[in-house]
């Protein structure tokens, strides 16, 4: 797969996938209410939003588990069809393996189901469970691994076929800090390689790390959607620390003086200052006219702050 130019660079093409003003409806209950978005090719896109709002709905429509009752999803720029899905790998968050069968067995007959001749299904596999160190799992009974070799399985089964889209639900739960850091090494690497993630979890600390942008999905609706770079940029709200050596009630009082409110960060040294009428090269030059200035940053609103706002928010 050709090598994307994500580092410093937005991807201007056609999106890999698309959903132009998707409705579906479960009864009386309306699931997804003209929903629409683009997923850039070469990306890691976080499809986010609470329990109940739409997104396992959303990720059917796009496996073609289930169609919409109106709306288009589009695939590499044309009306999602059939034989697409031989391009899409789908880890569910309910895991879906054969718990009698043993690794092995299971990873061949998947990959073959995926249209790979034995011969590279072979390859393939061996290659992937050199990479994660499970090759002595082959002759276990799926049900004698743990939940978190489980799946490491799964997610060995799900890339297999290399597809071009990746949508991985709630990928990380169940592992430890040491798997979950190797997982997501491998899906920034997928990325890298050309691949596009579409990653849907409740961990904005990972969405901060890895995704490139993000829709979140409350109650039907898209109510946020962009880069998360920019989002969090556009929600910053004149929060500054400052790290110094100086006299520290001389650079409160010019800040206090000023229309700033200064609070204690818990380290020596440092200080927060909330000043949304100012910028920082206006406090900068109040903290240097008092102090030595040591360090000087811009706290941006955190991913999980962001959700929590506009989820909540009446």
């Amino acid at each position: 797969m050709p090598v994307s130019q994500h580092q410093g660079q937005e991807m201007v093409a056609t999106p890999i996938l698309a959903a132009r003003e998707v409705n579906k409806q479960y009864g009386n209950t309306k699931v997804l209410d003209h929903l629409s978005m683009e997923v850039p090719r070469g990306s890691i896109y976080g499809l986010l939003g609470p329990n109940g709002a739409g997104k396992t709905t959303f990720i059917r429509i796009a496996n073609q588990i289930t169609a919409p009752d109106s709306g288009e999803m589009l695939f590499q720029g044309r009306r999602l069809q059939r034989n697409d899905i031989a391009q899409i790998g789908y880890l569910p968050e309910e895991r879906g393996l054969y718990r009698k069968m043993k690794v092995g067995e299971q990873a061949l007959y998947l990959a073959r189901l995926k249209g790979l001749s034995k011969a590279d299904a072979w390859r393939r596999i061996s290659w992937w469970f050199d990479r994660f160190e499970t090759g002595s799992w082959w002759n276990k009974k799926v049900e004698e691994l743990s939940k978190g070799m489980q799946q490491k399985l799964q997610f060995i089964i799900t890339v297999l076929h290399e597809p071009s889209l990746l949508i991985l639900d709630e990928p990380f739960s169940g592992f430890d800090p040491v798997n979950a850091e190797l997982l997501k090494s491998e899906i920034m690497r997928l990325r890298d390689n050309g691949a596009t993630v579409m990653l849907s979890t409740h961990n904005m600390a990972s969405v901060e790390e890895m995704c490139d942008h993000i829709s979140l999905i409350n109650k039907s609706k898209c109510i946020l959607q962009g880069n998360v770079a920019q989002i969090r940029r556009e929600y910053k709200s004149g929060e500054y620390e400052i790290g110094f050596t100086g006299d520290e009630t001389a650079l409160t009082e010019a800040l206090n003086t000023h229309g700033c409110t200064v609070s204690n960060s818990g380290l020596p040294g440092k200080i927060k200052i909330h000043a949304p009428e100012k910028s920082g090269n206006q406090l900068l030059e109040l903290a240097i006219a008092c102090v030595k200035v040591q360090s000087f940053n811009e706290i941006l609103p955190s991913m999980n702050d962001i959700f929590i706002r506009q989820v909540t928010q009446k």
